[in-house]
Parts: C-alpha cells; sequence; structure tokens
C-alpha cells in the first residue's frame, strides 16, 4: 500500500471506532482487518500505529482542533501528522483524491491545518488532564494516588505497552519456548518478575508462530501474569475463577495447578466463556469446567464455602491497561466508574460464599484507582470480619525477595512507571480456619 492508501484506510479505521463508542477499539480493528485481507502484515501495523497514536493524542488533538471540527477522522489524522514534525505540503499531497487516497482537503480543512502547521502537541496552556490524557473527573483521583509521582506515572501510562508472553510450563521451558521463538526469527527476553514471562522486541506476529499454535506461549503482561500467580493455586485444590472472561489468568491457574485439581471458570458472558475453549485446548488444559453465571443462578448456593482459592478479576475502569487501550480514556464517565463500585462489591461478596474456612479470597483489578482497589478491599472487610489481608511477603509463590523487589506489602500495585507492567492491584483475603 501506498502511504495515501494507509492514511485512506486509518480515516476508515479511526471511523468506524468514533461511531462505535462502547465496542474496544482493539476488537472493531480486529474486525476491520479480517473483512480486508488483502491488507498485507506491514500494512496492517502501518494502518493501527496511526490509528493507535492518534487515540492515545485524543484530548491534545481535541484541544488543538476545538470546536472547528475535532470528531473528523480525517483532520484528527492531518492534524497529529502536522503537530508530530510531517510539513503541511506533505500531509496535503496525501490527500490527493488519487486511486486509494482520500478526498482532497476542502477549504475548511486546509484553513484548520494550516493554522496548526509549526505547532507541536504540547502547549504551555494546555490544562494538566488535556495534557496527561486523563478524563477531568480522573486526574485529581489519580493526583491524590500518585502524588509527586503522578507526571511520571501518566507520561509511562501513555507510552505503548511492550508484548509480554507467559511461557507453559504445561508443555515446555522458559528457555524452550524463548530458543523456539527465535527459531522464528523472534526475539525474546526473561521479564525482570515473572519466572513465566517472555518480553518481546515490536509487534511480530505471535499468532502465526509455532510457539504459540502448539501452545506452548500465550499473550498476556507481565501484570496479570503476577496478579494471577497470587491465586497460590496448587495441585489437587479446587479453584474458581469467577471473572474468568476469556480465560487468560484461568489458563496460568491451571498451569499451576499442574492439571491436577478442579478449576471452574466462571463469567456473565456466555461468549466469552466459549472464546476461551480454543485457548485451554491449545495449553493442553484439561482441570477446567467452566460455568456461566445468569440471574438466579444456584451455583453459588450449591457451593457455598466449597473452594480452597477463589479468585476475582473485577470489571473495572482499566486504568491501568491504558497503554494497550488508549480509546479507554475517551469513554469512561463518572457513572460508569460509579456503576463499577457497586458492582465490585456485590461480586466480591457473592464470592466471599465460595471460599471454604481458611481458604483465600484474592481480588485483583486493573485499575489504578484507590477507589477501585484499596477502598474496595477496606469496605469489604468491615462486613465480613472472618476475613483478613495476608501479608504478600509471606505467602509470594516466587519467594518474599522477590515480593520485596515489587515493593509489595499487604497488597500488590502495579504500575508501568515503576515496573513496566500493565497497573495491576491484587490483595489476598484469607478466611479465619
Amino acid at each position: 500500500m501506498t502511504p495515501a492508501a494507509r492514511l485512506a484506510s486509518a480515516i476508515e479505521l479511526l471511523t468506524a471506532i468514533t461511531e462505535t463508542p462502547r465496542k474496544p477499539a482493539d476488537a472493531i480493528a480486529s474486525d476491520f482487518f479480517r473483512a480486508r485481507r488483502f491488507i498485507g502484515a506491514s500494512d496492517r501495523r502501518a494502518v493501527s500505529e496511526q490509528v493507535w497514536a492518534v487515540l492515545r493524542a485524543w484530548r491534545r488533538l481535541d484541544w488543538w482542533l476545538g470546536a472547528e471540527g475535532g470528531a473528523s477522522p480525517r483532520l484528527r489524522l492531518g492534524a497529529l501528522m502536522l503537530l508530530t514534525g510531517t510539513p503541511l505540503d506533505a500531509v496535503d499531497a496525501l490527500f490527493s483524491g488519487g486511486r486509494y487516497a482520500p478526498m482532497v482537503l476542502d477549504e475548511r480543512e486546509r484553513a484548520i491545518l494550516t493554522r496548526l502547521s509549526g505547532h507541536t502537541l504540547a502547549h504551555p496552556r494546555m490544562p494538566d488532564a488535556v495534557h496527561n490524557e486523563v478524563p477531568d473527573f480522573l486526574h485529581p483521583l489519580l493526583a491524590a494516588r500518585f502524588g509527586a509521582d503522578l507526571a511520571d506515572e501518566l507520561a509511562a501510562l501513555a507510552r505503548p505497552a511492550p508484548l509480554d508472553l507467559r511461557v507453559n510450563l504445561l508443555k515446555t521451558t522458559r528457555e524452550a519456548a524463548r530458543a523456539a521463538l527465535a527459531q522464528a526469527g523472534i526475539i525474546a527476553e526473561p521479564t525482570p518478575h515473572s519466572p513465566w514471562g517472555l518480553r518481546v522486541a515490536g509487534r511480530p506476529p505471535i499468532t502465526a508462530t509455532a510457539p504459540f499454535r502448539d501452545g506452548w506461549v500465550e499473550i498476556q503482561d507481565e501484570g496479570s501474569q503476577l496478579a494471577a500467580a497470587l491465586a497460590d493455586a496448587r495441585p489437587g485444590m479446587r479453584v474458581v475463577d469467577f471473572c474468568a472472561g476469556a480465560g487468560g489468568k484461568t489458563l496460568a491457574m491451571a498451569m499451576m495447578m499442574d492439571n491436577r485439581g478442579h478449576l471452574v471458570a466462571c463469567d456473565v458472558s456466555a461468549p466469552r466463556l466459549e472464546g476461551a475453549l480454543k485457548r485451554l485446548r491449545r495449553a493442553g488444559v484439561h482441570n477446567v469446567e467452566r460455568h456461566h453465571l445468569v440471574p438466579g443462578d444456584k451455583w453459588i448456593k450449591r457451593h457455598l464455602g466449597g473452594f480452597d482459592r477463589v479468585f476475582v478479576d473485577a470489571p473495572c475502569t482499566g486504568t491501568g491497561t491504558w497503554r494497550r487501550n488508549p480509546d479507554a480514556r475517551r469513554t469512561l464517565t463518572p457513572s460508569d466508574l460509579s456503576e463499577l463500585l457497586t458492582r465490585q462489591q456485590e461480586i466480591l461478596a457473592q464470592a466471599a460464599k465460595l471460599v471454604r474456612k481458611g481458604g483465600r479470597l484474592v481480588y485483583a483489578t486493573c485499575s489504578l484507582l484507590a477507589e477501585e482497589n484499596e477502598a474496595q478491599v477496606s469496605a469489604f472487610l468491615t462486613h465480613h470480619g472472618d476475613f483478613a489481608p495476608r501479608e504478600l511477603a509471606a505467602i509470594w509463590p516466587f519467594g518474599s525477595a522477590a515480593a520485596a523487589a515489587l515493593g509489595a506489602g499487604l497488597y500488590l500495585s502495579l504500575t508501568p512507571h515503576r515496573h513496566g507492567t500493565d497497573g495491576f492491584f491484587a490483595a489476598v483475603l484469607e478466611r479465619a480456619p
């Protein structure tokens, strides 16, 4: 594809994303490229990079474009090119109106872009929330959470995330998987904190490689691996992944259990559970039962106090994953947060019923907000006196020194700036014997 054709595809994809605000951008992109298999791998990457760059600069572009047409994908892409150093005549040339190229800029569009020529994305008059690409209502919450580290944390959150893999120890070792990836032309380095992890430079086609097809590796952020490890799921245990989704942490816990014992993957979404089946089969996992939670479900009542471990990866704002999902910033509202806080409380209360005496409830989110993390645990403990938090150094599956290296105390709190992972929180709450 020519640069102009890539730009035209980027405009089309960005249009699809802006017209479907409640659907994740990566899911829209996946559908977009699946319907356009004529677009090769390198062109897909180039188009995606253009679109994701716009999503990462959404509020700053809004500030520059103002009321003059900020909602236009054409203007957003053109403005980003100008504000990141592309000369105006080069931008104008891409909007040539030729075959596979975007339509020629109209008089209004050209006037707007001409005004931006010579400027950069940053401007001293930008409000902090705009400069940091954070919704206005969240900026004070994040400032309270990070204090003097706020600028560093938000800068790290604005950068693209690395590609992390979890090695499936049911089938191979980390070194063997690393060697197999190298044979496929993919260089991977061990992750600093997870002994199961590999970090890959760039965005190579992992899913097309033999190590992925054969179930040797799964795509999973190192932070997610560490959160799953806190379940300390062992062979022979009875374990529940209460909000399993597509099964990423289910797979990790099944590996920790060495396929022995009983692991139930629950979720309110039948399609997500169905999507997990292919991953379970590829990984060689056979100790997992899937259960679709529906309103009025009697399953919890039938299994009261029946599990050694109950893992709750609660639905949340996803602020810790903004490196991967920058589009989530533009759609999050105060009512979303309020609804999520209520839902998290309800889920914790239900999941706690499944924990046996002496068993553990692990509460985890991919949020950076204290309101979704420490405050939720505190509220839960106020109403559940038979549960108490465990110091992580005493129960860390990889040893107390590894816990200390992460700064883990009563809770696990990972951030992109301090740990190079997605933002994750986890607490281990043990029920009295």
